[in-house]
């Protein structure tokens, strides 16, 4: 009896070893994955709001006809949006800011361009993943959540801008109130 609790404290050991090193070798990956979507998801999403401004009143016209309210303006805020927080997703900075207005983004062109996507999503879930806006939603959404990771222009100020205020604060703290 004495031999089955040793074999099952000995197996449970081991599985919690094993759960362990997968955890810590999963998350090696999560920088190098975020770097990825950055700068892939980063990229085109300049590529689309390039688009956007490149032909201003054909994208006016299919504004106008998904009834985006002034669709002049919007498609300027929508090209300016997808091309300028693109290329800062993909270098990494301001990256959680900038997915606000990205998020925001995407959810108006879920409302407009693709109503009736938005509207199926339960009865016809794939026409809702394989919408345009999809990824560029799940992309900000991930960065959002998650952070830039390592790679990133927000890793190197946080390294070398926040971490030594927070040493200054504590050094001041201890010299203001000795012990």
């Amino acid at each position: 009896n004495n031999y089955k609790i040793m074999n099952l404290r000995h197996f449970t050991g081991f599985a919690r070893t094993g759960y362990e090193l997968l955890i810590a070798g999963a998350s090696t990956l999560k920088s190098p994955f975020l770097l990825i979507v950055r700068l892939y998801w980063g990229w085109q999403m300049f590529v689309s709001g390039s688009a956007h401004l490149s032909d201003v009143p054909a994208m006016v016209e299919r504004f106008q006809e998904w009834g985006v309210p002034f669709p002049t303006f919007n498609v300027y805020v929508s090209g300016l949006t997808e091309c300028v927080c693109g290329l800062l997703l993909l270098a990494g900075f301001a990256s959680r800011l900038i997915t606000i207005p990205l998020i925001i983004n995407f959810c108006v062109a879920y409302l407009t361009a693709s109503r009736e996507v938005l509207l199926g999503i339960f009865s016809d879930p794939d026409a809702f993943v394989s919408d345009a806006a999809f990824l560029f939603l799940l992309t900000s959404v991930i960065v959002f959540i998650f952070g830039p990771g390592v790679f990133s222009v927000d890793a190197v100020i946080k390294r070398f801008f926040v971490t030594p205020r927070k040493k200054e604060a504590a050094i001041y703290g201890a010299v203001r109130n000795p012990a």
